[in-house]
């Protein structure tokens, strides 16, 4: 199976090419320029690279949310474009399933956590044991306090990933509650590991048109949330 993945949810922009889960190519950037620039200059030189086309894909994934309002539409629209032209199905991924890949070989919880601003953070907890992952909570935003709140009887060994990793860490400690953070080439937000989670969607049958394609937004843009506070003041 052949999958093209797209993760533009976060900071860093990245596109990667798999085959049955082997990495064919894959590519990365995080300079602060805006995904609308640098997410289909990546697609293309995966293409020329590997000398495939859209047309040789079987699935076109992407990280559907949550993350950046901005980043994430521009992901879905990129997906839903290539799956349309070339008459491909889609893998919506949730972008903290597809964090939770980055180290499930380490067995212990781990805490994906995305800055969502406001101290609070777009998270989901996993439980790895000898490299399978069990979801235990659905992705949601929560405030920083009550993650540690939550974290801070349990036993069990804690490693912190995602553009809110640090942040996350620094709160935990502070908070009594020990963790781990992911190492720097582990932490961020990965394209391949996008992939990897398209992989156990299209086994499953979850796979969508593009058409049916959708971004998951766990709260409102900033934009709308501003318009209602000042609606209700």
């Amino acid at each position: 199976m052949k999958i093209l993945a797209l993760e533009t949810a976060a900071k860093a922009v990245s596109a990667a090419l798999t085959e049955d889960g082997k990495v064919l190519a894959a590519a990365c950037q995080d300079t602060g320029l805006t995904h609308s620039r640098t997410l289909m200059p990546l697609v293309e030189l995966l293409f020329k690279n590997t000398g495939l086309t859209a047309a040789d894909l079987d699935v076109i994934a992407v990280s559907a949310g949550p993350g950046s309002f901005t980043g994430v539409r521009i992901g879905v629209s990129a997906a839903k474009g290539l799956a349309w032209a070339a008459d491909r199905p889609c893998a919506a991924v949730s972008t903290l399933a597809a964090l939770a890949r980055n180290i499930s070989f380490v067995d212990g919880l781990v805490v994906c956590a995305m800055d969502a601003r406001r101290q609070q953070i777009y998270n989901a907890l996993f439980y790895a044991k000898d490299g399978i992952l069990t979801r235990l909570t659905p992705d949601r935003a929560i405030a920083l306090a009550d993650l540690a709140e939550e974290l801070r009887n349990d036993p069990r060994p804690k490693a912190v990933l995602g553009d809110g990793g640090q942040m996350t860490y620094n709160f935990l400690m502070a908070a009594g509650v020990p963790c781990r953070l992911a190492p720097p080439h582990l932490v961020k937000e990965s394209a391949v590991s996008v992939a990897l989670e398209a992989e156990e969607i299209a086994r499953s049958g979850g796979l969508v048109s593009a058409q049916d394609l959708a971004p998951v937004y766990l709260r409102p843009p900033q934009a709308e949330r501003l318009r209602r506070e000042n609606q209700s003041g």
